[in-house]
């Protein structure tokens, strides 16, 4: 199954909070032998966000939303997830439920009484209204629970709640996938070499060793070895084989070669 992140909002686009969803999913993902395929960034736009939604929820695959799921004139996601599944938009029972504790515990920490049918009191539910049929994500935060519908998971845009939250759906649900994409590397530092030249033997490698996949990661500004090439090979089972072809090959072609790793 691939797995893809969706990232809302135009905080974000427009530079005044700096996204840390897509590193923390990525180290995540690593912890659980996953790795992910897509990422998608997506400003405060209905139209724009339901129709990254309608790939998400027509692709079939694992995705996070984050972001959005507020109750203020600028969140658009709950509303773009009922378009884009073509469902209404209903407050779910037990998010209610969440919802009206949480008034309650801040009432008491204020030390008020809580007034459940005060405005801003009744606005607040609309956090608990979600497309008909979706399920809750538990927020150890402050309890305002997310949602899922099939393999889509909202959770809010802040780092605070959404980490957790996102580490509960996938121990809860998806266990089944862990160690998928673990992968074996190995690779070699290379001086003195384009990698245009070096494209036939890598080439080569993924022709000979099937389920191998060649990687070449250029630098022209390393603080230890300034202009160099780490090219290498990675595949589920150690890829000892392809690499020691990979490393004759690069003899053969004259490359000064440095240390090598295995990751």
């Amino acid at each position: 199954m691939n797995i893809g992140i969706i990232i809302v909002g135009d905080e974000i686009m427009s530079g005044k909070r700096q996204d840390k969803h897509l590193p923390k999913l990525i180290e995540l993902l690593k912890a659980r032998g996953l790795a992910l395929s897509w990422a998608r960034y997506v400003g405060d736009d209905r139209p724009r966000i339901t129709a990254a939604l309608a790939d998400a929820f027509a692709s079939g695959e694992l995705v996070f939303s984050c972001g959005g799921i507020g109750a203020t004139p600028d969140d658009h996601t709950r509303q773009c997830a009922a378009a884009a599944l073509g469902r209404e938009l209903q407050l779910h029972p037990q998010a209610k439920i969440l919802i009206e504790e949480r008034m309650k515990d801040v009432a008491a920490e204020q030390g008020v009484a809580f007034e459940p049918d005060r405005p801003d009191n009744l606005h607040r539910l609309n956090m608990g209204v979600f497309p008909a049929g979706a399920t809750l994500i538990p927020n150890p935060y402050n309890k305002i629970a997310g949602f899922s519908v099939d393999h889509v998971h909202f959770v809010p845009g802040f780092p605070v709640m959404a980490w957790p939250m996102m580490e509960w759906v996938l121990d809860r649900h998806y266990t089944h996938l862990f160690g998928a994409a673990r992968a074996v590397e190995r690779s070699v530092i290379v001086f003195g070499a384009m990698e245009a030249s070096l494209t036939p033997l890598m080439e080569r490698i993924e022709a000979q060793f099937a389920g191998v996949k060649v990687f070449s990661l250029p630098s022209v500004d390393h603080a230890q070895w300034g202009r160099h090439i780490e090219l290498g090979v990675k595949a589920a089972v150690d890829p000892l084989e392809a690499f020691a072809a990979l490393r004759e090959g690069l003899v053969q072609f004259g490359a000064r070669l440095g240390p090598e790793m295995v990751r």
